[in-house]
């Protein structure tokens, strides 16, 4: 049996994406390259690792043992490359950060700007997804940090806050909701502008509504935070965005801004990992800068 690195991580991103085509693009293999290497897997030790079926792949049992080990061995090389990447000139090691749509565009930009360029041996994968996908991800180690909503279960995780994160109801002035206080479920009766369908908080939002039994009635999609609330203010419907996304406006308030009561939209952003102890030296570095407590203590200590 004879399997390497590059075989372990495209048998996972095919296990992550479902299909073998996926994962060969994202492992930047060829189709018929992956194919050959997962053949090769199979036949080495005559066992079959995958299902093929019409909608894409899935694991045999022997395949999810596969995948329990590589994710392991995945993680050691990447903790080992990180860990000796300060001692060799021109190696960079690498963080994968997975967060949601808040943190992405509001929090993240300036914040790891400013690491990049103090620690120019370091690159960042940086991935939005929704929390819950974060957080199993991050059980099944496939990224080192996340940055989730506290709405969802992070048992078998540690986790720090990071932000405070209230979601905002915001309509055009001229809108029937505009004279009252409303909650989410009254809003749901109205057209709604919304982000980019796989946007984690456009996966969220409609998750909440479903959960209401309705459905959001989505007009139009914006490409980020600010489109949106250009189009709330021009008339085209109702939107939530962050408070974060509110105080940086640099324009004239020209819509109603409502702050949403719901328990799941007064949220609170966290960071999180499996074991903030077992992190790799440049994903613990990175962890006290994200950290708002953590970077005041680097701070004290820097000034002792």
């Amino acid at each position: 049996m004879h399997f390497d690195l590059i075989d372990l991580r495209l048998y996972l991103h095919i296990l992550d994406t479902g299909n073998i085509t996926a994962g060969a693009s994202r492992s930047h293999l060829s189709l018929a390259a992956a194919s050959a290497r997962i053949r090769a897997m199979e036949a080495s030790l005559g066992i079959e690792f995958l299902q093929r079926g019409r909608r894409g792949v899935t694991p045999t049992p022997a395949g999810k043992a596969l995948a329990r080990h590589a994710r392991l061995l995945l993680q050691q090389a990447e903790h080992l490359q990180q860990d000796l990447a300060e001692y060799a000139n021109g190696v960079k090691g690498q963080v994968r950060l997975l967060c949601n749509t808040t943190a992405l565009s509001e929090y993240l930009p300036e914040l790891l700007a400013d690491f990049l360029h103090e620690h120019p041996n370091l690159d960042i994968d940086l991935q939005e997804l929704p929390s819950l996908r974060i957080t199993q991800a991050l059980r099944q180690g496939t990224a080192d940090l996340g940055i989730i909503s506290d709405a969802v279960d992070t048992h078998g995780l540690q986790t720090l806050p990071f932000r405070d994160d209230p979601l905002v109801l915001i309509m055009p002035l001229d809108h029937p909701l505009a004279e009252r206080t409303v909650s989410f479920i009254d809003s749901l009766q109205h057209d709604y502008v919304g982000l980019a369908a796989g946007s984690a908080l456009a996966v969220y939002l409609e998750e909440q509504a479903l959960h209401a039994g309705f459905r959001l009635q989505t007009r139009i999609r914006a490409d980020g935070f600010d489109g949106l609330i250009r189009m709330v203010a021009r008339g085209a419907g109702l939107g939530i965005v962050p408070q974060a996304a509110l105080e940086r406006w640099p324009l004239v308030r020209r819509f109603k801004a409502q702050p949403l009561t719901e328990e799941w939209a007064c949220r609170k952003l966290l960071l999180c990992a499996r074991e903030f102890k077992q992190l790799p030296g440049y994903a613990t570095q990175l962890l006290n800068a994200l950290s708002p407590c953590r970077s005041e203590l680097a701070r004290e200590e820097r000034q002792r």
